[in-house]
């Protein structure tokens, strides 16, 4: 399905568009529905000549699922996903906290399982029946944004001339770099992650996201679609291609200990590293950010895909917005507003982190600040609504009335 709007090189570039959006994953692909949906004129580039099979998130959150549901996508990813009721903290047998989505006051009350390859194959399918597609290979390599329109250059030589761009194109952003726009954070190694597609022999719910904590690093396990778990770990040094013995290991170091999982098969394999950053601005003139290209985090909750998805939908309906004759200080509230989000969405992964690899001396306070939680329904429906999301609707409507009530 992903193949049916991308198109390889002899499909020429235009001249010139309206937004040009660097990047075709999850953001990118958003963004530019977001904007075909409102007949704008929309390009979109990306780099690799095909899409990707395979890929890091696994989850999409309540909100974000009624955020696609603005753009059409909700309901084809719904019926290619798995939903999970439940996400539970572990150690080992002992389950700490568990929070139940079946009461999220929101229409998709649960969280849905599906490999971030689907949502983009998604993704595209509806930007191909609103008339958009991808255009492949294309490597950005300048980028003037001092005029009125900003010209964007490319590894063949060609060259597209657009009222705005959009960087969605990652962590290493180009777009970002050749607006001159800094990167915040740590100038440490950053996290390093291992992850893999496996087969397991287990007794853990398929209906449910695990997240086990031990000192070694926390380990996500994510049951997806067709017998699939999703395992995401956090590793001293991730090898390159971990092989089941490796990843069989890790399930012994930190899964469950009475019935352990047994690793049957692998499907993929990878690892990746994981920086705290955000950018210091979300926009420098003609350019925008959004997605990774504007803030990474550690995968701890699942929030990076999703946030990237909500900012998409609320960049393409400003910049909609402005090309429909609006002010463009609509662009500045979209920096305003999703800005804030990140830093909290940085500083909530980063706060489970720290839980979960707290030392052996801290653990029984740890694991005793959990029962309590556990016992605590207010509580735990705020970590509830905070993991889905939900609680960006509250934020957005608040900042939004803030910005009304400057400008009047």
């Amino acid at each position: 399905m992903a193949n049916v709007c991308w198109q390889r090189r002899w499909e020429t570039l235009p001249a010139q568009t309206d937004v040009l959006v660097v990047g075709a994953g999850p953001t990118g692909l958003t963004v530019a529905a977001t904007l075909a949906r409102q007949g704008v004129e929309v390009t979109v580039v990306d780099r690799a000549s095909v899409p990707p099979v395979t890929s890091r998130a696994a989850v999409v959150h309540a909100y974000t699922l009624e955020v696609l549901d603005r753009i059409g996508v909700t309901a084809p990813l719904v019926a290619r996903g798995l939903r999970a009721a439940r996400f539970t903290v572990r150690d080992r047998d002992r389950v700490l906290l568990t929070l139940g989505f079946g009461d999220l006051p929101s229409t998709y009350p649960y969280a849905l399982l599906v490999s971030q390859s689907v949502t983009e194959a998604v993704l595209t399918e509806r930007l191909a029946a609103l008339g958009g597609q991808v255009h492949r290979p294309y490597q950005l390599t300048g980028l003037d944004h001092d005029g009125d329109r900003a010209v964007a250059g490319f590894a063949d030589g060609t060259s597209v001339r657009a009222r705005w761009v959009v960087g969605a194109d990652g962590m290493h952003s180009t777009v970002r770099d050749l607006a001159g726009i800094g990167f915040g954070g740590p100038a440490d190694v950053g996290e390093s992650f291992l992850l893999a597609d496996v087969r397991v022999s287990s007794a853990l719910p398929r209906d449910e996201v695990a997240l086990f904590l031990a000192r070694p690093g926390p380990l996500v396990w994510a049951p997806l679609p067709d017998g699939v778990v999703r395992l995401v770990a956090a590793v001293a040094d991730a090898p390159r291609d971990p092989d089941a013995a490796r990843l069989q290991a890790l399930l012994d170091e930190r899964g469950p200990t009475r019935r352990p999982d047994r690793l049957t098969d692998v499907l993929w394999s990878s690892r990746f590293r994981v920086h705290h950053r955000i950018a210091d601005r979300y926009r420098r003139g003609r350019v925008l950010l959004a997605g990774d290209a504007a803030h990474v985090h550690s995968p701890a909750g699942g929030q990076g895909m999703n946030l990237g998805i909500c900012d998409a939908v609320a960049l393409g309906a400003a910049l909609g917005g402005v090309l429909a004759g609006h002010p463009d200080t609509l662009l500045d509230d979209y920096a305003a507003s999703r800005r804030p989000l990140a830093e909290e969405v940085v500083g909530f992964a980063a706060r489970l982190t720290r839980l979960a690899t707290l030392p052996p001396a801290g653990r029984p306070l740890r694991d005793l600040a959990l029962h309590a939680v556990s016992g605590m329904p207010p509580v735990r429906r705020r970590i509830a609504l905070r993991l889905a999301g939900l609680q960006q609707r509250a934020t957005t409507r608040h900042r939004g009335d803030e910005r009304q009530a400057g400008r009047r």
